[in-house]
């Protein structure tokens, strides 16, 4: 059993141990060492601070190289995501280069091609008026949300600009069908058989008038024929008038084929249409005759475009070869006596 005497030295030495002491020269002793309250708060400071510091470093590790499974899900989720959106990303670019080739074409092609106005760029552009059908999921205030809102923007100005797209190829449509259809209808033969070019005794402009024999207006062109010469429509068009007078153009047929046109044909000796009546270019519609004011059998032929009586020479065009236009041009250039 440890003396009493021996347990006591041994308390004094730990105590002894924990004052510290400094040798003071001027006194030539040991001298024991005050500590400060400040000296304790310093210490117990930089003891938590490393603490801290060494717990923050610590978590960081464990946080990067360990992490915790929920972390690890969250992660492979994020990689997903953003995959994902790299694909959206591919798709969306993908289509709106698709749809600028179908706008080219569009615009340079088959407009051209139609006649249509180019549509404006504001238009083809098709807005969408910012992002407030979105502002839900932009009050969350989180990345991937805004992302998301981004994307759904690109989208639904892409289905605008396509919807536009559609509605530009439903006009094309309607525009090619009305060209075909307004080719048909313009006057563009001749309304008797002239293959030899021989049949046009007078052409559109001034000339000497056969009864009056002074210069007047002469606003059609004549063709001489033998009575009862087939006459045929120059154009698809229906029937707007047909009459009989004894003085001025006679038996005549009026046609309207749209699109601004209208042909007269005076001077027949019968017609075999009624208004109201449709009719196809080269369609039987009546006889060369001698009626009306007229010197000799013959057909005057009359165009009249948006209500102005133009040369009908100028839409001989669907029967004719450069060569024979050209000819025919020089014969209804001369100023010689009418016919009507």
């Amino acid at each position: 059993m440890p003396k009493a005497g021996a347990n006591l030295g041994e308390l004094e030495g730990r105590t002894m141990a924990r004052i510290k002491y400094y040798y003071d020269t001027e006194k030539c002793r040991y001298e024991r060492v005050k500590i400060k309250p400040s000296d304790i708060v310093l210490s117990v400071f930089g003891f938590i601070s490393m603490t801290f510091i060494s717990g923050v470093i610590v978590v960081f590790f464990l946080s990067k190289y360990f992490p915790s499974p929920k972390e690890a899900l969250l992660r492979r989720e994020n990689i997903q995501l953003e995959e994902k959106y790299e694909l959206i990303e591919k798709e969306i670019t993908s289509v709106q280069s698709m749809l600028g080739i179908l706008t080219d074409r569009d615009e340079n092609i088959y407009r051209a091609v139609t006649g249509a106005d180019s549509l404006p760029k504001a238009v083809r552009n098709a807005g969408i008026g910012g992002t407030q059908k979105y502002q839900d999921l932009l009050d969350n205030g989180l990345d991937a949300d805004k992302l998301i809102v981004e994307k759904m923007i690109e989208i639904d100005q892409l289905k605008r600009k396509m919807y536009v797209q559609t509605k530009s190829y439903d006009e094309i449509i309607s525009l090619a069908k009305r060209k075909e259809e307004m080719l048909a209808s313009i006057p563009a033969i001749q309304p008797v058989a002239n293959t030899d070019l021989k049949r046009l005794a007078s052409g559109f402009g001034m000339r000497i008038h056969p009864i009056y024999k002074v210069k007047k207006m002469h606003t059609g062109v004549d063709f001489s024929a033998p009575i009862g010469t087939p006459i045929y429509a120059t154009g698809d068009g229906v029937v707007r008038e047909v009459d009989k007078t004894y003085g001025g153009y006679g038996t005549q047929v009026e046609i309207n084929h749209g699109f601004g046109f209208v042909t007269k044909y005076a001077h027949m000796k019968k017609y075999i249409v009624k208004p109201g009546q449709r009719v196809k270019r080269g369609e039987l519609i009546g006889y060369v005759g001698n009626t009306g004011t007229s010197t000799a059998p013959h057909l005057h032929y009359e165009v009249i475009k948006n209500g102005v009586k133009v040369n009908p020479v100028h839409y001989f065009f669907n029967d004719l070869d450069a060569q024979q236009y050209e000819h025919i041009l020089k014969i209804a250039s001369l100023e010689n006596q009418s016919l009507s």
